[in-house]
């Protein structure tokens, strides 16, 4: 597998993110993750966007992190924060998603980050068990849905 950045407006990262999004949206019985998301907030060194390939040049995996710092939302300063981490059905179990994990915590420190964050929720015990697996642990709620009863927020240095 192929692990490259990729604009986060890109076809196939567009393509992979109405997949996830469609899991969302299943899995919540709802419209989806509404994060406010743009393809500035992925552009290096302020953030990152990476996509996996297969042999067969098909993208099978993504995910990113942008840079967040103290706000209203309930951030800290230093925050690198991961989204759309997914991986399409058929790759699963391959260890794409803590290859994908590890090369975003390495450039997000190496940017000067100290503290990876991420929200799931309660339906993706799959992706909880990957963090918690991965050294994150559960944090104050921040972000879009941090008073949404079934959302969970992990944390982990990177210091």
């Amino acid at each position: 597998m192929k692990i490259q950045p990729t604009p986060y407006d890109h076809p196939d990262a567009v393509a992979l993110d109405a997949e996830v999004q469609a899991e969302y949206a299943a899995r919540y019985d709802d419209e989806g993750d509404v994060t406010p998301l743009d393809a500035g907030m992925f552009v290096p060194p302020h953030g990152l966007y990476l996509l996996a390939y297969d042999p067969e040049g098909r993208p099978v995996a993504t995910g990113g992190w942008r840079t967040q710092d103290e706000n209203d939302a309930g951030y800290a300063n230093g925050d690198a924060e991961l989204k759309r981490m997914y991986v399409v059905p058929g790759a699963r179990g391959l260890g794409l998603a803590r290859r994908v994990l590890a090369a975003l915590e390495s450039d997000a420190r190496a940017t000067g980050r100290v503290r990876m964050v991420l929200e799931t929720g309660v339906a993706q015990p799959e992706a909880i068990a990957l963090y918690l697996s991965s050294g994150y642990e559960p944090c104050a709620k921040f972000g879009h849905y941090r008073d949404h009863p079934a959302s969970r927020c992990f944390a982990k240095p990177l210091v």
